[in-house]
């Protein structure tokens, strides 16, 4: 599974804009085959910010993901909005486990 992690800040007054770019966005990622989530959040002490979580069941589902009318529609629409900053980072997550008790 891979994990995408990404923040973008925007002007804050731009957040409707950006609701209405990522709409579309995260309803046909969703359900895209390979997508096991896929989730926008405007942080809620940061209101210019906003974090993107994605889960990739594997490499060539998320190549598949950068392939799609969706993904190009939406790198437009993003690059009209000129966001202020943009980070994306890609890690290899490991087999699930058992939450640590946080308890002694």
């Amino acid at each position: 599974m891979l994990v995408v992690l990404a923040e973008a800040r925007f002007d804050a007054s731009q957040m409707d804009k950006v609701r209405a770019v990522a709409r579309p966005m995260i309803e046909a990622s969703r359900a895209e085959a390979g997508c096991g989530g896929y989730d926008y959040a405007v942080d809620m002490l940061e209101p210019d910010l906003m974090r993107v979580r994605e889960l990739w069941h594997d490499e060539q589902a998320l190549k598949d993901h950068f392939a799609t009318p969706h993904m190009a529609a939406f790198l437009k629409g993003l690059r009209e909005l000129r966001p202020v900053s943009v980070t994306v980072k890609c890690y290899e997550l490991g087999p699930e486990r058992k939450m640590p008790s946080s308890s002694s």
